[in-house]
């Protein structure tokens, strides 16, 4: 220990008194304990549950003020319930709103028919994103006119990236 932090008995009626802070030898575990306590203090990520055919899993926020769970089950969801699911026992919500359901932390996992699921990510990942690249197309072509309607230039007919924006795709099958 530091001699510069014990006092001295002789110091009068004052109690011997030392420093209460553990030296750093003993305060630190060695490297390897350390590491293998970061191991164990990793958090785990919101389990993947088994795949049921015909149906879609999500996991929902019970606080996102942007994508509250209302306007979610007003399309088609509905929360799962621990039972439906094998192995999800432990992840059983005790009380609340979705008491009995499969939660974790604030997240409560939700499903909805693979139908009702495949034309909600049509519109919102295929429709919109082609209404937005048909805007943009409009706006370019309205861009290279002057204020009577004549063309001032633009495009070549041979511009790839501009020519490729009234390209439709065929619309995929979202997972």
């Amino acid at each position: 220990m530091d001699d510069r932090i014990v006092k001295k008995a002789d110091a009068g009626s004052r109690n011997v008194r030392q420093d209460a802070r553990e030296t750093a030898d003993d305060a630190l575990s060695t490297s390897q304990e350390r590491r293998r306590m970061f191991r164990e203090f990793s958090q785990e990520a919101l389990p993947t549950p088994p795949s049921k055919p015909g149906w879609h899993y999500i996991w929902l926020s019970t606080t996102n003020q942007y994508d509250p769970i209302y306007k979610r089950v007003k399309m088609g969801y509905t929360p799962v319930k621990a039972e439906e699911v094998p192995g999800f026992d432990h992840y059983r919500s005790k009380s609340g709103e979705y008491e009995g359901c499969v939660s974790m932390n604030e997240m409560i996992l939700f499903q909805i028919p693979q139908e009702i699921y495949q034309e909600i990510m049509e519109e919102y990942h295929y429709h919109r994103p082609n209404e937005e690249e048909e805007r943009i197309r409009s706006n370019a072509v309205e861009a290279i006119k002057d204020s009577g309607g004549k063309r001032l230039g633009g495009f070549d007919k041979d511009d790839e990236g501009f020519n490729s924006l009234s390209s439709n795709v065929k619309i995929p099958v979202f997972n």
